[in-house]
């Protein structure tokens, strides 16, 4: 990153605080629109008998807190493996470090910290700057691929249960989302000429909102992407595809796991109907903290209906327990993560 003029510096006033501060306010008003949707939902399963959701909670032993932990850790090991695939010099242990490290400062300050420790990552390995920041969007590309395409698995199961599928726009709606990014994706690696041409049609769609933006620049930009990607693209991105669907997998496993040690039996709610739940829910993640409140209640209206208001109390138990574990645990990772990296770090410089 380049120092700005003098008379361009994010100061109090600056637009990095001012986008720092909007990004804040959008996560704060998805917040309140998950903590309504969760409130109707909830409203619309029944009243939660909270004794009988601790009871559930006190079943939880230590060994199986081990299990989590275990499965976590795979979790969070896939979900950075693309960043192996698509940046140079990145160890799976070192892209491990750098995504707990950044899902903690996310969590801690506002956009873009997140990014700007990333990037001092990737230069304290050595990573060229121009190489990084192209495996970074990348590794976001291929995410919000199979974050939006999760929906068809649900429509496979539903078929191989015999069930139909309804009216779901929402889910078709995400379909056709991930659809988009991945044609987007593929036309712009292709060709220098089209990835100019889809950056700046972008740039032009963007400057309508924001007049500051330069549609050139933006073509400029997309076509360096391309460049920077395009010897890893091939080999890369379908590794990078299949190892955040084994994120995918692992986090429905750690959900599998939470029902069943809290007293949610197969013969009440099977594997196939939470998974059904789970990966028509999984794109509302966009929202705030993995779409905490949303995510949870559709999850728990699934289970209600499979196995009845009998299974609501430990079901409520599960989610609590999942997301501790998949929002906590990540965080306390992070800042061992961070402090590894920072004593490594330290130790080179000392060299």
């Amino acid at each position: 990153m380049q120092d700005a003029e003098p008379a361009e510096d994010d100061t109090e006033d600056g637009p990095g605080l001012r986008a720092g501060g909007r990004a804040w306010a959008i996560r704060a008003l998805l917040l309140a629109l998950s903590a309504v949707v969760t409130i109707i939902v909830v409203r619309l399963v029944g009243r939660i008998d909270w004794a009988a959701v601790w009871d559930a909670l006190s079943q939880l032993t230590w060994w199986q807190a081990v299990v989590l932990l275990a499965m976590l850790v795979v979790r969070q090991v896939l979900n950075a493996a693309p960043l192996t695939l698509y940046v140079p010099n990145v160890s799976p242990y070192r892209a491990t470090l750098n995504d707990l490290a950044a899902h903690l400062m996310a969590l801690v300050a506002p956009p873009p910290s997140d990014f700007a420790l990333r990037m001092a990552m990737f230069a304290s390995w050595g990573v060229p700057a121009a190489k990084a920041l192209a495996g970074l969007v990348l590794n976001t590309m291929t995410f919000y691929i199979v974050r939006f395409s999760t929906p068809l698995a649900g429509f496979v199961l539903i078929v191989a249960l015999g069930r139909s599928p309804g009216i779901r726009w929402l889910e078709l709606l995400s379909l056709a989302l991930a659809a988009g990014l991945l044609v987007t994706l593929m036309a712009v690696v292709r060709s220098d000429r089209l990835a100019q041409s889809i950056g700046t049609k972008a740039g032009h769609a963007a400057g309508r909102v924001r007049s500051s933006i330069d549609p050139d620049a933006w073509g400029s930009a997309c076509q360096r992407f391309r460049v920077d990607v395009e010897d890893r693209f091939r080999s890369g991105f379908p590794r990078g595809l299949l190892t955040q669907a084994g994120m995918v997998a692992a986090d429905l496993t750690l959900l599998l796991l939470c029902l069943r040690f809290v007293g949610v039996d197969a013969a009440d709610v099977s594997a196939a109907e939470v998974a059904v739940a789970y990966f028509f829910a999984f794109p509302f993640t966009v929202f705030p903290l993995m779409g905490i409140g949303v995510v949870d209640a559709l999850i728990l209206a699934a289970a209600v209906e499979a196995g009845g208001l009998d299974v609501e109390a430990e079901a409520v138990a599960a989610l609590i327990v999942w997301r501790v574990v998949t929002l906590a645990g990540p965080a306390l990772l992070g800042v061992v993560a961070l402090a590894l990296w920072r004593r490594t770090t330290a130790q080179a410089r000392a060299g």
